[in-house]
């Protein structure tokens, strides 16, 4: 259709007013200027928009109708006018995936980290599980995402950014039945032991049944927690053991009494945190910053797991 923004502004004060002279003022324009683009408005739309009376202006059927477009449209006009304003002295957004075994821990010292170092810059978080992250990446939804590595694919790039080891966490009664010797603990050692994991689809489940040797098809495997927090309480009570990763350690054992952690034997199991890009994205001075800033919120996290 051949109607303006301007119409449509012209158009929104007149409601707002309930009156054509007050409109124009609002606008700037002279009242006969303002009154022949409301008429060129209703000639597009096909209908009069406004019940002229003698003191008031009310909007007609039609107009009520076109009334919350037109603000939705001119919602959208300004903030994109806002971004180009915020563009163009260097202001940039940045949208950013991260996985939810990951998430908690790591996403308050990063923003902290990138608000400090870029006031102006706007963050916008997306949670998901690897694969819906891989999605949004590929799909162009997401600019990087925060995941364990390997992610895969050959279109992507993988910057490793820190280790993170895992811990067994259970009750102190349960621990005290894997092993005598805690030093010498190692993975195998839970082939027989009740471990109660996160729900299919994430990749820590599928990252500790590697480390353990097991498999899906095991009885002794219980998956159906949605995050660490809730395996935290369930094995912190007796039901079980998990894996616990060593950047959700201290959060974890704060927040539940009666949870704790035990120490494998060398090699200590881990997983590699990083992040991924797109390869068509390029090299650009955003992904080396973020990179920067998650690797030190990350390693301050965990060294302190193991001092």
């Amino acid at each position: 259709m051949n109607f303006t923004l301007r119409q449509l502004q012209y158009f929104n004060a007149v409601a707002d007013q309930r009156n054509f002279g007050r409109a124009a003022q609002v606008c700037h324009v002279s009242q006969p200027a303002l009154s022949v683009q409301i008429k060129a408005l209703e000639e597009t739309l096909g209908g009069p928009l406004f019940e002229r009376q003698a003191r008031d202006i009310l909007l007609t059927p039609l107009g009520r109708d076109v009334l919350d477009y037109a603000r939705q449209v001119l919602g959208a006009a300004d903030r994109l006018d806002q971004f180009a304003k915020d563009h163009s002295v260097g202001h940039r957004s940045l949208a950013i995936g991260i996985i939810p075994t990951i998430a908690p821990y790591l996403l308050p010292g990063v923003l902290a980290g990138l608000r400090t170092a870029d006031v102006s810059l706007r963050v916008q978080i997306r949670e998901a599980r690897t694969e819906r992250l891989l999605a949004m990446l590929r799909a162009g939804e997401i600019d990087a995402g925060v995941m364990a590595l390997p992610a895969g694919g050959s279109e992507l790039f993988e910057l490793p950014l820190f280790e993170d080891r895992f811990l067994l966490a259970g009750s102190a009664g349960r621990l005290g039945t894997v092993h005598s010797d805690p030093d010498a603990l190692r993975p195998v050692d839970l082939q027989t032991a009740q471990l109660m994991l996160l729900d299919d689809g994430h990749c820590l489940t599928d990252q500790a049944l590697e480390v353990c040797g097991q498999d899906r098809s095991s009885g002794l495997i219980n998956m159906g927690a949605s995050s660490l927090a809730t395996l935290s309480r369930l094995v912190a009570e007796g039901f079980g053991l998990t894996l616990m990763p060593e950047l959700a350690a201290r959060s974890e054992t704060e927040a539940v009494p009666g949870l704790k952690l035990m120490r494998f034997g060398a090699p200590q199991p881990a997983r590699k945190v990083g992040l991924v890009r797109r390869l068509s994205t390029g090299h650009e001075d955003w992904f080396d910053s973020l990179a920067d800033v998650i690797r030190r919120v990350g390693e301050d996290i965990v060294t302190a797991t193991r001092h």
